[in-house]
């Protein structure tokens, strides 16, 4: 979406996202993101994620990232505890 002033900003308040196509989010969401959609601090995102009360990220190299369907299914789904399967 684009404000008055012909900034991208998409849905997280994140100005010029990068985007698949023209209406297509990311696959893949931040931890800001994350933090956005939970409305919580990047901490907190970490502590959920430390004690395994969310679903996993995917590392990419140095980078974190989260699947955006898995996290919009656990939040539709109240936030469960996920099974985990071992490391």
């Amino acid at each position: 979406m684009a404000d008055p002033t012909g900034t991208t900003v998409d849905q997280f308040g994140d100005e010029n996202t990068r985007k698949i196509g023209p209406d297509i989010p990311p696959a893949m969401l931040t931890i800001d993101q994350i933090a956005r959609l939970l409305n919580c601090s990047t901490r907190t995102v970490f502590r959920l994620n430390d004690a395994g009360r969310m679903p996993r990220p995917v590392r990419l190299g140095a980078l974190v990232r989260w699947n955006r369907g898995q996290i919009e299914r656990w939040i539709a789904a109240e936030c469960p505890k996920p099974e985990r399967s071992a490391r």
